[in-house]
């Protein structure tokens, strides 16, 4: 008998593994990336805490060119003109999808979206080691993505701290309680939780909703992946949440913003 296939969770960061073993870092990037945290701190930063803590539905709209589920997701595929268009619609931030293997990313799009809008940026990549967070600086990244099942163990705290170091803010996702618990040990502010199974695939918005009822006050918890449409946010709206991460809905929409501006007035 075979062996089961790993989970794309695992594909993935197998592969982000072996690239950052492979490409040797570059001389002087901390130091260049703690001199740009540091500018930036003091023209004043995006932030992506403030944006979610708005009033009303606050949604964070993806730019993501395929995924390994869905396939191709938007042809052609326009990441300042999406970002463009999130906020014509209401967008509280725009997440940048910049891995490039299995999503089709480049970590470019980062600052050519930060450049087009006013709104918090954040990269969403899996970012397993510091030197990955240095590039977030460095392309321009108000925000990042750290997936607790992908840092085991310290890493997670360990890559929490350089974060914040750097005035990165960080969405810390969640898959399950085990997830959870973890990430409420450590100074997470905005909690992730993700509806879609890394293993099937399926989505299970009720089961997702009630780890997130499991956040307590003074933390943010987004809910991400599976929301289909209004009635998704209207539903999860009345049961107390309003703040969502959104990709394939929106980009599957032929006018993406006027899909953001009828979730944003969802209540």
């Amino acid at each position: 008998m075979s062996a089961p296939e790993p989970d794309i969770l695992v594909r993935i960061t197998d592969a982000v593994r072996d690239r950052l073993a492979q490409e040797p870092e570059p001389a002087g990037l901390e130091a260049r990336a703690r001199e740009t945290a540091g500018a930036r701190r003091r023209e004043g930063r995006r932030s992506l805490l403030s944006a979610l803590n708005a009033p009303g539905v606050r949604v964070i709209a993806e730019c993501k060119r395929r995924s390994p589920s869905k396939g191709w997701l938007r042809q052609p595929f326009e990441p300042v003109e999406l970002a463009r268009a999130y906020e014509a619609g209401g967008a509280a931030a725009v997440s940048v999808v910049t891995e490039s293997q299995f999503f089709a990313g480049q970590p470019g799009w980062v600052a050519a979206v930060r450049r087009a809008t006013a709104l918090p940026v954040m990269q969403k990549d899996f970012l397993l080691a510091p030197r990955q967070l240095f590039d977030a600086v460095l392309l321009g990244a108000d925000a990042v993505l750290l997936i607790a099942r992908a840092l085991p163990g310290p890493h997670l705290g360990e890559m929490l701290g350089v974060a914040g170091e750097l005035g990165l803010e960080a969405l810390v996702e969640v898959h399950d309680a085990r997830d959870l618990e973890r990430v409420l040990a450590l100074p997470a502010t905005v909690v992730g939780v993700n509806a879609r199974d890394l293993e099937t695939f399926r989505v299970d918005l009720e089961g997702a909703a009630a780890l997130a009822r499991r956040v307590p006050a003074g933390r943010v918890a987004v809910m991400e992946s599976g929301i289909a449409g209004p009635d998704d946010v209207r539903t999860l709206a009345a049961g107390g949440f309003r703040r969502f991460l959104i990709g394939e809905h929106l980009l599957r929409s032929a006018d993406p913003r006027a899909a953001l501006a009828e979730l944003v007035a969802c209540a």
